[in-house]
């Protein structure tokens, strides 16, 4: 089974989310409010977006490019987790 299928609501709960959070930030937009407001929500949503793509990069990483079913050595595995973790530092 593969990963999004198997987080499948979580993913869609996350992305219900994202967009609400753009859809506040089109309205921010259009009433005129203050930039500092504007950057805030711009923030918030990037991170969003960036955790949820870190998400599923880990995912593919964890589920296509290592293949679980034909069992990973040690150093495959250490390999896999020290790209994760640039990963997460270059989207945080």
């Amino acid at each position: 089974m593969s990963h999004t299928i198997k987080n499948k609501q979580k993913m869609i709960l996350r992305s219900k989310r994202i967009r609400g959070q753009f859809e506040a930030l089109e309205r921010v937009l259009d009433e005129g409010r203050d930039c500092s407001e504007v950057l805030q929500i711009i923030s918030a949503a990037r991170g969003a977006v960036n955790s949820l793509m870190t998400e599923l990069l880990e995912g593919h990483i964890r589920h296509h490019v290592l293949d679980p079913k034909r069992k990973p050595n040690s150093e495959q595995t250490q390999a896999a987790d020290e790209v994760i973790d640039m990963v997460r530092t270059y989207l945080r």
